[in-house]
């Protein structure tokens, strides 16, 4: 059968969505390829489809054993022979599907990259024919990617083993510049094609709504705006999962959670009825998405701000997978930056130190460029679409940035009297004690750390405590200023701040109307 005739018997459709001909030809072509397509552009095609028209066994490594099970399932109800390795299986169950692969009874077999190093694998491997390696999620392979995965980065020595080398198919959703050159080296990838198929969802709407400590009553606002469609509420930590999850309950409003800390069949079970529609609302961490190709979801709502732009992306891309107008809203606090950085902390915990330094250095970066992002008066969808290397125009018409009326107000002198304040104490306190020094007031912690003697003590003394936030944000986002990994709430001068200290620059912030 050729290509045409294979889409519309197998999967259903007429014709190939932007990007999925030209990588999957190029495949068969017999030429290692980098496909960047957007959460919900059809990625997996390109290497189901070309199984198909091959002799021998396409191997795919996935990250997430219920993206392979769910993809598996997929397969078999379009009557294609596919399996799974995973570590729930007997010691029969895995043998009999070896055995069955060897016999040819497949022609895709999903594994983690977790046992492509085990020996009882590579000797399997060296004895069937592999015409094609297909690596899903391949940002996790760079070390500057999203969800970097160690045995990601050991996948070259498990083809250098085998007797002839696959062709190389690496497939993400989200990958900077940077960390596609990252993959192609890591993969060792020869001449690739490189197929980046924009990151752009012009169906997508992007807000940035700052928010005090209780977002609750905002998500409850958006479900409510929402009574008939599915949205997905993402929250940084579990125990923010249960606490909104036990609120809307209580509020008589029908929710599913969903995070690592709950048993497997609870989560599958909250999973199904999400999907099938008898749930319209999950409250989940981002543990809950990969591979969930529901394509009515109308809203994600970021209940705090992620650890990073790509994770961001990645998880509103969720949302108006049909095409139709659906929201992105992201409810920031200045909170969610410690937050994610006391996580980054723990998650490094156990990595070797020279690992660790490298990743909480990578880490740190993303927050920080999420953080920005955070706080930019900036069009949104032109700030996510540059990060990514997409050029973009300055305004788009469907973001908060872009539908809101502002006033632009200079803030260099107090900019200047921020730089000097945090000079004076060496960069250890944070807003709150800058704006006590800066208003001249008397209280216990600064007689205690005798910060009176500090050339700015009271040298705004109706200094509005909003307009010195705000003004902290746009200098942070300008490179003035920067919160430094080994202190959370600190801020600390950059050498850019000697420009606005000697007037050379000015400092503006942009105010509601």
């Amino acid at each position: 059968m050729k290509k045409l005739e294979l889409l519309k018997t197998h999967f259903g459709f007429d014709g190939f969505r932007a990007g999925q001909e030209e990588v999957i030809d190029s495949l068969l072509a017999g030429r290692d390829t980098l496909a960047v397509m957007p959460t919900g552009m059809g990625k997996s095609l390109c290497y189901q489809l070309p199984a198909l028209l091959t002799d021998g066994l396409v191997l795919v490594v996935s990250p997430l054993i219920s993206l392979m099970n769910d993809q598996v399932s997929k397969m078999q109800e379009r009557r294609i022979p596919a399996a799974c390795l995973n570590r729930f299986l007997s010691e029969e169950q895995k043998a009999t599907i070896l055995a069955n692969a060897l016999q040819g009874r497949y022609k895709l077999l999903y594994v983690t990259p977790e046992r492509l190093m085990q020996e009882p694998f590579i000797a399997f491997a060296r004895k069937i024919h592999i015409p094609l390696l297909a690596i899903d999620e391949a940002h996790c392979i760079s070390q500057w990617g999203n969800d970097f995965r160690p045995d990601y980065h050991r996948m070259k020595d498990f083809f250098g083993r085998l007797d002839s080398r696959p062709i190389i198919g690496a497939f993400t959703a989200t990958a900077t510049p940077q960390v596609r050159e990252d993959i192609v080296r890591s993969l060792d990838m020869r001449m690739p094609h490189i197929m980046v198929n924009g990151f752009d969802r012009p169906n997508l709407s992007f807000t940035v709504r700052r928010c005090g400590e209780n977002r609750y009553s905002a998500v409850k606002g958006i479900i409510r705006r929402h009574p008939d469609e599915s949205g997905i509420i993402y929250c940084i930590t579990r125990k923010q999962v249960e606490r909104i999850h036990e609120g809307l309950l209580r509020d008589g409003i029908r929710a599913g959670k969903y995070h690592a800390g709950m048993a497997d069949d609870e989560r599958l079970a909250g999973q199904d009825a999400f999907m099938a529609g008898q749930t319209r609302v999950m409250i989940a961490t981002n543990a809950f998405g990969m591979g969930i190709d529901k394509p009515d979801i109308r809203y994600i709502v970021h209940h705090g701000m992620p650890g990073s732009l790509e994770q961001y992306y990645q998880e509103t891309g969720r949302a108006g997978r049909d095409g139709k107008p659906s929201e992105s809203i992201l409810l920031f606090n200045r909170q969610d930056v410690e937050i994610n950085q006391m996580l980054i902390d723990l998650n490094l915990e156990k990595t070797p130190e020279a690992e660790r330094r490298m990743q909480t250095e990578v880490s740190y970066d993303k927050l920080r460029t999420v953080h920005q992002y955070c706080l930019t008066h900036d069009c949104l969808r032109a700030s996510i679409l540059r990060y990514f290397g997409e050029a973009a125009s300055g305004t788009c018409a469907n973001c908060s940035n872009c539908q809101s009326t502002t006033e632009t107000t200079d803030v260099t002198t107090l900019a200047q009297s921020i730089i000097v304040c945090i000079e004076a104490t060496g960069g250890r306190f944070g807003v709150s004690t800058i704006h006590s020094i800066l208003i001249g007031q008397d209280v216990e912690r600064l007689r205690k750390y005798r910060l009176s003697t500090n050339p700015c003590f009271g040298r705004h003394p109706d200094l509005d405590y909003l307009l010195l936030r705000e003004t902290v944000d746009e200098m942070l986002v300008e490179g003035y200023l920067i919160r430094p990994s080994d202190a959370y709430a600190a801020l600390r001068t950059t050498p850019a701040s000697t420009i606005v200290a000697e007037g050379r620059k000015a400092v503006t912030v942009k105010r509601a109307v």
